[in-house]
């Protein structure tokens, strides 16, 4: 399988972005967006000046649990930037995406509450409700975060929309909302304690 594949095949259709918009980021972007590789993982990921957001993450099977991840992660925040990524809530018909919440909070992630983030899905047309997650070496506001995340979504998310899927994403206004009030949970708080996955 290539790394495509290997993403395809284990995130939602809804999260994905096609093959092509990933190659064209790779070809075009280069110089913010890349692909980390190896027969065990494929991490895709944009570097900014001022923050990293890691758009996906995949160990294989063979390697969960050995520190390959925490490894990935590592690298990262050695660049003593903000990393930023979304997460699904938890859904416990599916058994990673609580795995997955686990592994960020070990990683010393933080929830950031004040920040909705609901985008609709090109392929699917359906609503798809995600949250923030980040770490930051230097305790950067949730406000800040939010910041960074509007820069990603119109630069990476929304990169030439139109020409490829033929249609456009929804305003990064419509998708992104920054709310101090927001009535939401700390979902990493909210996980069942669990011994190391």
């Amino acid at each position: 399988m290539n790394w495509y594949e290997k993403l395809n095949e284990y995130f939602p259709v809804e999260e994905m972005k096609s093959k092509e918009h990933m190659e064209m980021l790779l070809e075009e972007k280069g110089d913010v967006y890349y692909k980390d590789e190896s027969p065990l993982h494929v991490m895709m990921y944009a570097e900014f000046e001022t923050f990293i957001f890691i758009d996906y993450v995949w160990v294989s099977s063979k390697a969960r649990g050995k520190g390959t991840g925490h490894k990935l992660i590592e690298k990262l925040k050695e660049k003593n930037k903000p990393i930023i990524l979304e997460v699904e809530p938890v859904d416990y018909e599916d058994s990673d995406t609580e795995k997955r919440l686990h592994f960020y909070s070990r990683e010393g992630f933080t929830h950031a509450q004040s920040i909705g983030y609901n985008r609709r899905s090109l392929a699917t047309n359906e609503e798809t409700p995600m949250e923030i997650l980040y770490w930051s070496p230097n305790d950067d506001s949730e406000e800040v975060i939010y910041k960074q995340m509007k820069r990603m979504y119109q630069d990476i998310h929304t990169y030439k929309d139109k020409e490829l899927y033929g249609k456009a994403y929804q305003s990064v206004d419509e998708v992104l909302v920054y709310d101090e009030d927001r009535d939401t949970a700390d979902i990493l708080q909210s996980l069942t304690p669990k011994e190391k996955v």
